[in-house]
């Protein structure tokens, strides 16, 4: 029992080591459009609880370096990007009804994101603030 026990370690070690060296693209393409915002208010509200997943300006900490959250993270960042990009305008970009309804509902920022990041979270205030602010911000330079 004991040897069994010690070849599952081992095992479990050499897959830990195994999957550090699995690709994971943590590039940040260059910006192509960012958005016109209404007020860098709005722009420092996205920043704070929307860029690391919602732009090209992610910042990748120490652990988006280990395997398996490595994977994780550069799955979520590349979904983010897929739904909105504020560093792509010119793309395919949710609509602000989309935002509404995620933002709303504690949706987003994701909450194991927010574990890591409390700076990130938004008050009611600053969610309202955020929302009027990209109102303004798509009324006035929609993506293309």
């Amino acid at each position: 029992m004991k040897r069994l026990i010690m070849i599952v370690v081992i095992l479990a070690i050499l897959g830990f080591i195994a999957i550090q060296f699995i690709p994971v693209d943590r590039t940040n393409p260059p910006v192509t459009r960012e958005i016109a915002w209404n007020s860098p208010e709005t722009r420092a509200l996205a920043q704070r609880a929307c860029f690391d997943c919602h732009s090209n300006e992610t910042v990748w900490p120490a652990y988006a370096y280990v395997a398996p959250i490595s994977l994780m993270l550069a799955e979520h960042v590349a979904d983010g990007r897929d739904q909105l990009n504020f560093s792509e305008w010119d793309g395919r970009n949710e609509g602000y009804e989309e935002i509404v309804e995620v933002v709303t509902s504690g949706k987003m920022p994701l909450p194991n994101y927010l574990l890591l990041h409390p700076q990130s979270r938004l008050s009611e205030t600053e969610k309202q603030t955020l929302l009027d602010g990209l109102a303004l911000t798509y009324e006035q330079d929609p993506p293309r």
